[in-house]
């Protein structure tokens, strides 16, 4: 009996992981997402002046900035009304002379609580919800970064770091992947002006998939006119973020954050500003400003994309839209607090979330005595 297509939901999550080894435009794409409230809120323009435990994200060159104490950063956001959760946690552990710095980065984005409906239907044609299970499609990252301090001057700063990061993805007990890829960043401070470079998957990520079926989940596939999925290979190709910022002081209590960075692909056109084949650009732009480095209030724009006019169906006429991005943070002793006010699409469907994060200076007993 050929059963009906919504049986098919479950293979709408991998459906396009069944050819071989090959580049893939959009490959280990939650690796994109960002880390922290306070990247998120400056549209992801970070790998210049990033300086703390979201580093090992951005550019693991900035983990240097943590000082004397290891640091513990959290960050928990929800899209899609709760559908899809994404979770950051990392923990930093800088040496005894400052110039060294080590770090562990976790990632997950998970879509939780799928209805597999594959055997809704009974052979006799009946319907038993019983059958209905539940299962998560789930991304992980593992990030395992070190920093080391260059050169070090009144005139300029040298800093440089690596990360090694094993990647677990997961569909239900459907199907498995792991991968393992490497990434570097260098940043380069000189008097007021702060200059980065972070290569990601420098050396190509490659995940390796592999699909485990009963038999009579395999006969439903068959049934259905659909491919069984075998064991399988993605490329993630190496990108490229330039950034520059500089330092402004407004008063003595203000202080002014401004940076530009543009994310460079080498995988083929892609609806940015720069579109090329192989490489396009994609421009971030953010702004922080600080009261006394205890109130912080962020702004950012990104995703610089062409798209229809909205309401504009008969002229089919595109404009740029873009992504804005807002958000605030607040320290209290050794604890920071940082909020972003996201859009996950853009200006003509906004898609707004809100992210938290915490940062924790892990002051030892010592450095309590003295402050």
């Amino acid at each position: 009996m050929k059963r009906p297509q919504s049986y098919l939901t479950l293979l709408i999550l991998f459906a396009s992981l069944t050819t071989y080894s090959q580049f893939r435009k959009y490959s280990n794409e939650f690796l994109n997402i960002g880390a922290g409230a306070r990247g998120l809120s400056m549209g992801g323009a970070q790998v210049a002046s990033v300086k703390d435990g979201t580093s090992g994200y951005w550019n693991p060159a900035g983990l240097v900035g943590i000082k004397n104490n290891p640091e513990l950063n959290i960050m928990h956001a929800e899209y899609f009304a709760g559908i899809g959760k994404y979770d950051f946690v990392s923990a930093a552990f800088p040496t005894t002379n400052n110039k060294r710095t080590f770090a562990i980065t976790g990632l997950r984005f998970a879509v939780d609580d799928i209805m597999n409906t594959l055997f809704l239907v009974e052979p006799d044609g009946s319907i038993n919800y019983n059958n209905i299970q539940a299962f998560s499609s789930a991304d992980y990252a593992f990030i395992f970064s070190l920093a080391q301090k260059i050169k070090e001057s009144d005139k300029k700063n040298i800093q440089f770091g690596v990360n090694a990061k094993v990647i677990h993805r997961s569909v239900g007990k459907f199907a498995k992947a792991w991968g393992f890829g490497l990434d570097a960043g260098l940043q380069i401070f000189q008097g007021k002006w702060k200059f980065g470079i972070a290569g990601r998957d420098i050396t190509t990520t490659f995940n390796t998939w592999s699909f485990t079926f009963t038999e009579k989940e395999k006969e439903v596939l068959y049934l259905t006119n659909n491919e069984i999925p075998v064991k399988s290979s993605e490329m993630t190709a190496p990108r490229i973020v330039l950034g520059v910022a500089r330092d402004f002081r407004i008063s003595k209590k203000v202080g002014l954050l401004a940076e530009a960075n543009v994310d460079l692909t080498f995988d083929g056109k892609r609806n940015t500003i720069i579109s090329a084949d192989p490489i396009s650009a994609d421009p971030k732009i953010g702004l922080e400003c600080n009261i006394n480095n205890i109130f912080y209030v962020r702004a950012g724009i990104n995703n610089f994309q062409k798209a229809l006019a909205d309401g504009d169906t008969l002229n089919l006429k595109k404009v740029w839209i873009y992504q804005p991005s807002a958000g605030a943070g607040f320290k209290i002793s050794n604890i920071t607090i940082d909020y972003a006010f996201t859009n996950l699409a853009n200006q003509s469907n906004p898609l707004f979330t809100h992210v938290f994060s915490l940062k924790l200076d892990m002051v030892g007993d010592k450095n309590k005595k003295k402050k």
